[in-house]
């Protein structure tokens, strides 16, 4: 399974944003099911947060306090896709932010969970 973002780009303060994820790859029709979906991201010299997700089965979101009410995660048009809508972007979000997927697979006679992270988009909001 891959996931492959776009969206990132250069704002001024107070624009919005879209960024885009898509989960691909035959073992998705398979034995792979996506279990939850999101955001999270990571500015230089710091750890990388969460900012958003959804869970697949109920869609429950759940957001950073940071993008509680700025941020707004969705199901894209395609199946097993995320939109991350962000308005009123500050300096302080400036970060690359990586696209995570949760993973549930069916091993036929017992299962695992995994994970998988997008390649990163550069997010940058200047003053």
């Amino acid at each position: 399974v891959q996931l492959t973002e776009s969206g990132g780009g250069v704002v001024q303060a107070g624009d919005s944003l879209r960024l885009s994820c898509a989960a691909a790859g035959s073992a998705l029709s398979f034995n792979v099911k996506v279990t939850s979906m999101g955001w999270y991201r990571q500015a230089a010299g710091k750890e990388r947060e969460l900012v958003a997700k959804k869970i697949s089965r109920t869609g429950t979101t759940n957001y950073a306090d940071f993008a509680r009410g700025r941020f707004a995660i969705s199901r894209g048009d395609a199946r097993n896709t995320r939109v991350l809508q962000m308005s009123n972007l500050q300096p302080e979000d400036t970060a690359t932010y990586y696209c995570h997927a949760d993973l549930f697979i069916d091993g036929g006679v017992g299962y695992t969970y995994s994970e998988v992270w997008g390649q990163g988009t550069l997010v940058t909001v200047s003053a």
